[in-house]
């Protein structure tokens, strides 16, 4: 049988750049922005919407304090009123009731009546308040907003560990996809090569037309899962781009990740960090001291309202007889001293309320402990599945390797090749996707330890 040894020269070289070979490509391409997984981490750390709007929950909590911590203060308070009389003020004076003086006599002489007439009047009344009994319970609110900012402050971690776990599965997710694209388009390239040289076959009667067929199948099949591939690393680069809070058409390329070194991870250290360092386990814990402040605050209810006050009331546009200032200071007492139970009904609300919270640190901690672990298996399985992979890679080149010289040496059929080439290129996909998903399963066990970034 007789080769055409251009035609086959130029299947090796696409053979060899199938396998990772470097070639010069004379075009050059526009630079564009490498962007590598550290880099995406603090962009998103800095920009991303849902980590400043956690950022803004806790500034709030700081206005919150701050307007609380102004009712330990001094209130002033002015009221006025202007409105026209629709009757008439009488007042009634009867004879003597200021006295009998002697000499003068009952003072009034007689029964008088006085009244003012309709017209507009102006009634001003204002006030100072010092609370004096309330400082207690305003104390324990602004204990209970120092611990709501405690657990703004988690939430706001916990937020800050998701996006780093989305950012960091977004951008492992682009690098599989880039690694399909690769192998897609080095078996494109082989397959091109082959229908060529396979069609010359053809030509000479050295190769049947089915395949060629079957090459020009595979070619298509091939240009078809590449479309797909590429369409969806411009989605994930879009969703990358809008974690990280810019233009979702901000182009950019990805940096390799290193290969998977030597496991070092204790579970049982892991578990005690993770009970130590959760942001959720902390949150909860938090909010059993809140209700326990919740209680109290509830409980300091039953403690009168005491108050000093100065009260300042001046009616204008009266008659000369009603006063025109009226000034005094003294204590202000409020107490509800019959309620029909209702405050002890309500400090036994909270205090079922305190118990909850008890048995959500449990259950967080529970919750904690499972994620971790499961975290920790599957960090195991895809270190394990890394060596499986890489030695199949290995086989799997070889085979190709030896199957390329035989099929040089007429020894070997084409459809060997290009059994063997699928083989290698799948070989190549699954040993990018298991490197890949060991340090997406790494990223999820340090999200489940409570480790910050």
């Amino acid at each position: 049988m007789t080769r055409n040894p251009t035609s086959f020269a130029r299947f090796l070289i696409a053979a060899c750049l199938f396998v990772g070979i470097p070639c010069v490509v004379s075009a050059q391409q526009p630079a564009r922005e490498i962007l590598t997984l550290d880099q995406a981490i603090s962009l998103a750390l800095r920009d991303n919407r849902m980590v400043r709007n956690s950022q803004l929950a806790v500034a709030k909590v700081d206005d919150r304090l701050a307007a609380t911590q102004t009712l330990r203060l001094p209130a002033f308070n002015l009221y006025a009123l202007g409105s026209q009389q629709l009757a008439q003020l009488n007042f009634q004076f009867d004879r003597g009731v200021f006295g009998t003086y002697p000499g003068i006599g009952p003072i009034p002489g007689q029964n008088t009546s006085l009244s003012t007439p309709r017209r507009p009047i102006l009634f001003l009344a204002g006030s100072i308040t010092q609370p004096l009994s309330q400082q207690y319970r305003i104390r324990l609110n602004l204990d209970q907003i120092k611990l709501s900012k405690l657990v703004a402050a988690e939430e706001l971690r916990k937020q800050k560990h998701d996006v780093i776990t989305d950012v960091t599965q977004l951008y492992y997710a682009i690098l599989m996809s880039e690694s399909a694209l690769k192998s897609l388009e080095q078996s494109i390239a082989l397959y091109h090569e082959l229908d060529r040289v396979t069609g010359e076959y053809v030509e000479q009667q050295v190769a049947l037309k089915a395949q060629n067929l079957e090459v020009k199948t595979r070619l298509a099949k091939s240009e078809y899962e590449r479309l797909n591939v590429s369409n969806q690393l411009a989605a994930q680069k879009e969703q990358l781009n809008n974690m990280l809070a810019r233009d979702i058409r901000t182009e950019f390329e990805v940096a390799a990740v290193i290969e998977p070194s030597d496991l070092e991870a204790d579970l049982p250290s892991a578990q005690s960090r993770a009970l130590a360092q959760r942001p959720e386990i902390k949150a909860a814990r938090l909010k059993v001291k809140q209700a326990d402040l919740d209680r109290r605050i509830k409980k300091s209810e039953f403690i009168p309202d005491i108050s000093l006050g100065l009260n300042y009331i001046s009616p204008r546009n009266f008659d000369s007889f009603v006063p025109k200032n009226v000034a005094n200071v003294g204590l202000v007492v409020t107490w509800d001293v019959f309620d029909w139970g209702k405050k002890n009904r309500e400090l036994e609300e909270k205090l079922k309320t305190t118990e909850q919270a008890e048995i959500g640190v449990q259950e967080a901690e529970s919750r904690v402990l499972i994620d971790v672990n499961s975290k920790f298996r599957k960090l195991q399985q895809t270190r394990q599945l890394f060596r499986v992979t890489r030695l199949a890679q290995e086989t799997a080149r070889e085979n190709l390797r030896v199957a390329e010289n035989k099929y040089k040496l007429q020894a070997a059929l084409l459809s060997d090749v290009l059994q063997l080439q699928t083989a290698v290129a799948e070989a190549d996909h699954q040993y990018q996707q298991a490197v890949l998903g060991f340090w997406t399963a790494k990223a999820d066990f340090e999200k489940a330890v409570g480790e910050d970034q």
